[in-house]
């Protein structure tokens, strides 16, 4: 009867141990949770975070010139397998299928996606500055040149 009951006892400990560690990655990243602005003379870039469930975070995101919507893309943090994964769904691009970016580098106030194989932009992150400032850069090749920009959000909700 001992037995059993150490067996039980060192098999829920062990249990609870593996799953506390479950979803580790995608609860790191909930400071993206929220709605973000950049607001310049090239127009506006909002991007709006959701925590969808335990294992995702979704987001729309636009730039809007003027009343033109320039350029919208649905985003997904997904984690599975204790791997975080940066999906965008840009419509009319990649067939309107999902483009992946695997996590390459996570600090508690930074996240950097990678996809060599995509035009551009080949990085992507995500930097908090504070609990009300993000800064969004995007970099890559095209057209054989280095390109990089910068989106410094503000929170707005």
């Amino acid at each position: 009867m001992r037995l059993l009951f150490l067996f039980l006892t060192i098999s829920s400990f062990l249990f609870s141990c593996t799953n506390s560690h479950k979803n580790e990655k995608i609860k790191t990243s909930e400071w993206l949770v929220g709605a973000w602005k950049n607001q310049s003379k090239e127009g506006i870039v909002t991007e709006t975070w959701s925590k969808l469930n335990d294992s995702t975070l979704a987001a729309s995101s636009f730039f809007i010139k003027e009343k033109d919507t320039l350029h919208f893309e649905n985003i997904a943090l997904t984690e599975k397998d204790g791997e975080l994964v940066y999906e965008t769904t840009i419509q009319g691009q990649n067939n309107d299928k999902p483009i992946l970016f695997p996590l390459i580098l996570e600090t508690e106030n930074e996240l950097v996606f990678e996809n060599l194989h995509n035009d551009y932009p080949q990085k992507i992150s995500y930097q908090s500055k504070s609990k009300s400032a993000i800064t969004i850069s995007i970099s890559g090749k095209q057209s054989k040149k280095i390109i990089s920009e910068q989106f410094k959000m503000t929170k707005i909700k």
